[in-house]
């Protein structure tokens, strides 16, 4: 599984980027773009929050949340995980940020965004709030989701919103590639899927190679 991860990593051939390319240097919307919705069907609004919720109910349910990564020596909450059951607490909001946009044209399938959770939060934990990419974990195969990530930038921060082969929509973690040249491909090939694993009696997010983590939004009001 280690041997896995680490060919697909090296496999993606690594484009250097600017770091002035952030949402004040937008991207165009190709005119085909199809907007992201939320369970009401309204599009998603990168001024709004949302709650990242499963598609399945019972113990196959539950929101996706910020919580203490175990053994983790960060100064702030930085594990990005799931709740073992829809029957419970709300997860914890978050707020999408396109690379189309500064604010206003919506959400797009496909397109390269960061993710961040939504809430109010130390100056020294403003970063903690920004969803990356961990290194690779020998006891679990594979790489875990977290916060401390950028927004704009050139690193392991950016994701997509796909439609689910099942239900909703899958999440995406997708490396600084040849993609970044081409931000809404639907080729999805340089991107790795989110899904989860247990870690300690949690449900940790990480990268999966089968059984991406299905889920819908719902506003927070």
């Amino acid at each position: 599984m280690k041997c896995l991860f680490l060919l697909c990593l090296c496999l993606f051939p690594i484009v250097v980027f600017s770091s002035t390319f952030t949402s004040q240097n937008p991207i165009n919307l190709p005119s085909d773009a199809t907007p992201v919705l939320d369970v009401t069907g309204k599009e998603l609004d990168p001024r709004l929050s949302y709650h990242i919720i499963s598609t399945f109910w019972g113990a196959l349910g539950g929101d996706v949340y910020l919580g203490k990564s175990p053994n983790s020596d960060a100064p702030c909450a930085n594990g990005i995980f799931r709740y073992n059951s829809d029957v419970g607490p709300s997860g914890t909001p978050v707020r999408f940020i396109g690379s189309s946009s500064h604010f206003g044209q919506g959400i797009f399938e496909n397109e390269l965004l960061n993710i961040q959770f939504a809430i109010s939060t130390s100056k020294l934990c403003v970063s903690y709030t920004i969803w990356k990419v961990g290194d690779y974990d020998a006891s679990l195969g594979t790489m875990l989701l977290e916060t401390g990530g950028t927004i704009g930038q050139a690193d392991s921060s950016w994701f997509k919103i796909v439609q689910s082969s099942q239900f909703g929509y899958n999440l995406l973690y997708c490396p600084v590639t040849s993609t970044m040249s081409c931000p809404f491909s639907s080729d999805d090939q340089f991107c790795l899927k989110v899904g989860v694993v247990h870690q300690n009696g949690k449900k940790s997010l990480a990268l999966v190679k089968d059984n991406p983590l299905d889920v819908s939004f719902k506003q927070v009001q």
